[in-house]
């Protein structure tokens, strides 16, 4: 089925956002080490964001790496780290042909001064684009996005910048990594795998939950458009019933 085909192009999610899960799986049932999982799995970033321009998506955000991946076997996070590092170069060139504009969230900071360095280049090089945004998720916890935000609003009340009875859902969004970017509409988890593992809590508040058994260096953009084609047939109430809606 082509799925791609069957898209309504007016009904589209404005956010996806995706937990690339599986790399280490993968390699295991290929006899290969976890790296070679993730370095396999950059092919299937490559697919799933050249689609998601060719569909119209706006905006997608990718799970790369999360705060607790820090606990990880040094040599995966070396290996990690320096993946970052060449696919930021190599991928410069695709993100400005497709008029894609870089982002990312996250504990930046924490990033090794080489990747943080290449990251900063590139988002700055693609900061005219405007057909997508991409952003990266890195060293990223959203338990630790909203811990942020409480300590910024609460320092703010306390320096009388704002009052608590102005505190609201927006002023909230205001103090999130993600300020510049709307809720997601669709979370898709590669893997079989069906949890959360602290990615975007707050935003995911009404966007609708798709789990994918591809493991994620399999995952290619048919598998994106089926994705986005059973979003498009479920109902949408944001609380409301059926008939509200109709």
């Amino acid at each position: 089925m082509n799925f791609k085909e069957k898209i309504d192009p007016e009904k589209l999610p404005q956010h996806i956002a995706i937990i690339m899960d599986g790399n280490g799986r993968w390699a295991k049932k290929q006899g290969l080490v976890r790296a070679m999982g993730h370095e396999k799995g950059t092919k299937a970033v490559r697919e799933v964001v050249e689609a998601s321009s060719e569909t119209g998506i706006k905006n997608l955000t990718l799970y790369a790496f999360s705060t607790e991946n820090w606990n990880r076997p040094k040599r995966e996070v070396d290996t990690l780290m320096k993946l970052l590092v060449s696919s930021l170069k190599k991928e410069i060139k695709t993100l400005q042909d497709n008029d894609i504009k870089l982002n990312a969230i996250g504990c930046l900071e924490n990033l090794p001064a080489k990747a943080n360095r290449e990251l900063e280049e590139v988002i700055k090089k693609t900061s005219g684009n405007n057909r997508m945004t991409l952003t990266l998720a890195l060293s990223y916890g959203s338990r630790e996005e909203l811990t942020h935000a409480i300590k910024e609003i609460a320092e703010k009340v306390k320096n009388d910048e704002i009052s608590s009875k102005a505190i609201d859902e927006s002023v909230i969004n205001e103090h999130l990594y993600t300020r510049n970017l709307p809720d997601v509409d669709l979370l898709i988890r590669t893997s079989g795998e069906q949890r959360i593992s602290n990615f975007l809590l707050w935003q995911i508040a009404y966007a609708e939950l798709y789990f994918s058994e591809i493991l994620w260096p399999d995952f290619r953009k048919e598998d994106l458009f089926e994705a986005i084609y059973n979003y498009q047939n479920r109902e949408r109430r944001f609380g409301k019933t059926s008939e509200q809606l109709s």
